[in-house]
């Protein structure tokens, strides 16, 4: 990690700190303390899939950062009183996503107002997720990010973008982005499947280099959702 990186996330660490200022209960996760929340949507695919994907990439985070993160995922849906209370989304599976219009509208609420949603396909979600995008942005569209946006470099430098951690369709991984008011508001990671290279080694029986690279771009992603947050 760069000393720029090392500085910035420093300064983050004493800035944002998540949980209710008002008072609200949280149980979720331990109040003062980031972590990610994962979106239980509706249509049937499996939301909840890839089970220890995110407490490893916290773990990492925690290693890899001075950011003050919880140990545990927190679980949202579109209409979670407290959806605002973090800084980073991330769903997954390998089926129908379907969002309600109400849930559609407090979700897109959430991105243009400072949030952050990472989308990983899981092979098999893909052509409903970009239906349901096309719902929530109706004016904009998924385009590639370019492999020098902050997202490739704010801790770990991707020079080729982001990394291919799962055959698929042996397509090439592609690093897709919705910006909203030039905002990076969705990250769509496609034909790479990073969740399944933050499970545990045995579960994938991926290469180690292939995880690390996967880890790697996941405390990216997170440490990319807290620097551009906006106060929400």
């Amino acid at each position: 990690m760069s000393v720029a990186a090392r500085a910035l996330l420093g300064a983050l660490a004493c800035v944002f700190v998540v949980g209710p200022a008002d008072g609200r209960s949280q149980t979720s996760v331990e109040r003062g303390r980031l972590t990610i929340a994962r979106l239980h949507y509706g249509g049937g695919g499996d939301w909840y899939a890839n089970p220890s994907s995110i407490p490893n990439l916290l773990e990492r985070i925690a290693r890899d950062t001075r950011l003050p993160v919880a140990d545990r995922e927190a679980v949202v849906t579109p209409l979670s009183p407290d959806l605002r209370d973090y800084p980073y989304v991330y769903m997954t599976g390998h089926g129908n996503v379907r969002f309600s219009d109400q849930e559609a509208a407090a979700l897109r609420a959430y991105l243009v107002s400072g949030g952050f949603l990472h989308a990983d396909d899981n092979y098999g979600m893909d052509e409903s997720f970009r239906r349901e995008v096309s719902r929530l942005f109706p004016d904009n569209e998924l385009v590639p990010i370019p492999f020098d946006h902050a997202v490739y470099r704010i801790v770990y430098e991707f020079s080729d973008g982001l990394p291919k951690i799962h055959e698929h369709d042996g397509l090439p991984a592609e690093g897709l982005g919705l910006f909203d008011e030039g905002r990076l508001v969705i990250f769509y990671s496609y034909q790479s499947d990073l969740g399944d290279g933050w499970e545990d080694a045995d579960v994938h029986e991926d290469p180690l280099d292939a995880r690390e690279q996967a880890l790697r771009m996941g405390v990216n992603l997170f440490a990319f959702a807290v620097a551009q947050r906006k106060p929400l």
